[in-house]
């Protein structure tokens, strides 16, 4: 099958890419419909056609997202024109379904491809190989099995496949906050900008005695975090999305309510307190959000909205 070569843009020149590869039916789609919050098309999406982009900011910069069609076909034709389509890569995220071990073999073979053509453009992308399909829902026995499958998988990949740069990530579509958390963590490494975040964040949750804050912006991506245990990180992690959906089902709803307005709402449930908030940086500017969880209720609306001015100022720096 032979691709339309689209060329890229300038603004796609200037850009960050990110490209999505690996074998059809692994999940990449899935993952970025994920990120968008579009569950409900997950179970439906049909096989990527070709080379899908997305333009998106992170952190003021411009982000362009390459998920690549997996059907050999697609494989072949990406492979003719390397400089089409790998060209200008930041990070490379390959996508091995673990739960397909007749491909195990297909998707390695792909990989050291997609690598050799790295090679020969004299790029030096970042890769992370996300293991992919790791679901919670398996039981114990499965997961067992997993963990010795990825093993053999990372083994064989840092012995046949030389590459400086691998890192690996367990993801599941039924573990949204993994995909959330490993997303944000590679591009979190592309901007400096995310330190002075981290501190702010720091300083405000031991004053203010929050157990956990998340600053997401509305990819779904975690901008910083603060716990104050794993246990707060997991439920905060859990939570991130249902937050983020109830927004986006409170702004398409008419309220004469000024906080849900705001985007400022709360919300208490198994002895926490959570406090979700709405940063807006200007009309043309997709906003960016707050999840707080306190053990009590005692919080004054005041240091949200300061917290909310201090990100606000560091958000919109160059």
């Amino acid at each position: 099958m032979k691709l339309a070569i689209e060329y890229l843009t300038e603004v796609e020149q200037k850009a960050e890419k990110i490209l999505f590869t690996g074998l059809d039916s692994a999940g990449k789609s899935s993952i970025v419909a994920t990120l968008k919050r579009e569950f409900s098309k997950i179970a439906s999406i049909a096989p990527t056609r070709g080379a899908q982009k997305r333009i998106f900011n992170f952190l003021g910069k411009t982000i362009s997202e390459w998920d690549l069609g997996g059907q050999r076909s697609y494989r072949i034709s990406y492979l003719k024109s390397p400089n089409k389509f790998f060209e200008n890569t930041s990070v490379a995220i390959y996508v091995i379904d673990i739960q397909d071990n007749e491909r195990f073999d297909e998707a390695l073979s792909y990989l050291r491809d997609v690598v050799d053509k790295f090679d020969e453009l004299a790029i030096e992308p970042t890769i992370y190989i996300f293991f992919h399909k790791y679901d919670p829902v398996l039981s114990q026995n499965a997961l067992n099995k997993y963990k010795e499958i990825i093993m053999d998988l990372k083994q064989n990949i840092i012995e046949k496949i030389k590459y400086d740069d691998f890192h690996f990530i367990k993801t599941s579509i039924f573990d949204i906050s993994s995909i959330i958390k490993g997303i944000s963590e590679i591009l979190l490494e592309l901007f400096p900008k995310a330190i002075l975040i981290e501190k702010t964040i720091k300083e405000f949750a031991e004053k203010s005695s929050a157990e956990g804050v998340v600053l997401l912006d509305n990819n779904s991506l975690i901008i910083g975090d603060f716990f104050i245990d794993n246990e707060i990180e997991e439920l905060l992690n859990n939570s991130m999305p249902y937050f983020l959906t109830l927004h986006d089902r409170l702004k398409n709803a008419k309220s004469e309510e000024k906080n849900l307005e705001n985007g400022l709402f709360s919300i208490e449930t198994a002895g926490k307190f959570f406090i979700f908030n709405k940063i807006n940086l200007g009309d043309e500017i997709e906003p960016y959000f707050i999840l707080i969880v306190k053990g009590s209720t005692d919080y004054e609306e005041e240091n949200i909205e300061i917290l909310s001015s201090l990100l606000k100022e560091i958000l919109k720096k160059d």
